[in-house]
């Protein structure tokens, strides 16, 4: 039997850092627009061409996309669609980024049927400008967006408020917009299936790592349940957990996964198991994609991953070496690993500080991109021993 065409053009491909929601202090952000990407498109892509890139994560931003009043405008992403054709580029889209029309909140059931609306129109905008099945992500990290309704500081009400709540309030109020965010991702796959049956599903999570404190090991069954809330909003898509909001294996289709060296973390202090300092209580990325891997058993797709300064390289050169293994040696159905983000981007809450993070840096002044001369030929030289999956 042949084995079925991956989704994702190359194993190697890069994302752009595409946030759309309102900060805690009432700014709307719009990150396409503050790191220049939007302004120098043509620019970014040939980049991302000519590093041997052949598949690039962009956000469409509901929020960005459609009003008050339910007016669709996709121009800048069919703009993106037109200038990733000039570079033989395949783009992943992401259609919710955190932000929502201005109408809508996370706590109101009605964003469901707008989102499958914005779902359905995405599709049929979009679908006949890609050469090969269009890739979608519904909605983007479902379970972080769910979090940070329940934090000060993160988002702007009426999406979150500004007063502490209780625990429990907290966990009830998150469980809850996961749920509503799931029903939203759900509805959303449907309405895009009914448009273009050949479209196929991201669905992008961070993949985390929680363990008790040193000294504290009356928290270690604590810890592990807190580690296990990862698995909800993928567990509810594919049915695994509360089959009467519809998910199933066909919904779930591609798992994305997030990693970062700060996505394992302490309970308590939340204070990071320090990557730098090799701290033991680390696991490896690889036997975090297994343990994902024996849960779904569906493709698998390292969706973002990146490190900030002077350790870029490294990271990367370790995070491949972790998808080596899974892909070579232990035979998942690894389908590539995206640099995130390609180009650098100030930071959501402070638009003068920037995260220092890209293969490529930004001067802020005047826009100009610089490549980051290391990571670069870090990334060359993994390409040449893993050209694809």
């Amino acid at each position: 039997m042949q084995a079925r065409p991956s989704p994702i053009a190359s194993f190697w491909g890069g994302g752009f850092e595409g946030a759309d929601h309102v900060n805690a202090a009432g700014q709307a952000v719009d990150m396409h627009a503050a790191s220049g990407h939007l302004e120098r498109l043509d620019e970014d892509f040939s980049r991302a061409a000519d590093m041997g890139l052949r598949s690039v994560r962009e956000s469409i931003g509901w929020r960005l996309s459609e009003g008050s009043g339910g007016a669709i405008d996709l121009r800048r992403a069919e703009r993106m669609a037109r200038c990733a054709q000039r570079y033989g580029l395949q783009i992943l889209w992401t259609l919710w980024h955190y932000g929502l029309p201005p109408d809508l909140c996370l706590h109101d059931d009605r964003l469901i049927e707008r989102f499958a609306r914005f779902a359905a129109e995405v599709a049929r905008r979009l679908g006949p400008m890609a050469d090969q099945p269009p890739v979608y992500t519904p909605v983007n990290e479902i379970g972080y967006l769910a979090w940070a309704s329940t934090q000060p500081g993160l988002l702007f009400p009426p999406d979150n408020t500004h007063h502490e709540v209780s625990m429990e309030d907290k966990l009830l109020r998150g469980y809850e917009v996961k749920r509503r965010l799931v029903r939203a991702a759900l509805a959303a796959v449907d309405a895009i299936r009914k448009v273009d049956p050949r479209a196929r599903f991201l669905h992008v999570e961070p993949l985390c790592h929680v363990v008790a404190p040193a000294g504290r090991p009356e928290l270690d069954e604590t810890a592990a349940n807190v580690r296990s809330w990862q698995w909800q909003a993928w567990d509810m898509l594919g049915g695994l957990a509360e089959p009467a909001l519809g998910g199933s294996a066909s919904a779930l289709d591609l798992v994305g996964v997030n990693h970062y060296h700060n996505s394992q973390w302490e309970l308590v202090t939340a204070a990071p198991l320090a990557w730098h300092l090799g701290d033991p209580r680390r696991l490896p990325l690889g036997t975090l994609i297994e343990e994902a891997w024996q849960r779904y058993r569906r493709p698998m797709f390292i969706a973002e991953t990146g490190h900030v300064g002077s350790g870029r390289a490294k990271w990367l050169c370790e995070v491949a070496a972790e998808a080596r293994r899974v892909h070579d040696e232990a035979g998942l159905p690894l389908l590539g690993l995206c640099l995130y983000p390609l180009v650098d981007r100030p930071d959501w809450n402070d638009f003068g500080r920037w995260h220092e993070s890209g293969l490529w840096q930004v001067e802020p002044a005047n826009g100009m991109r610089s490549e980051v001369p290391d990571f670069a030929q870090a990334l060359r030289t993994l390409q040449r021993g893993h050209p694809a999956a």
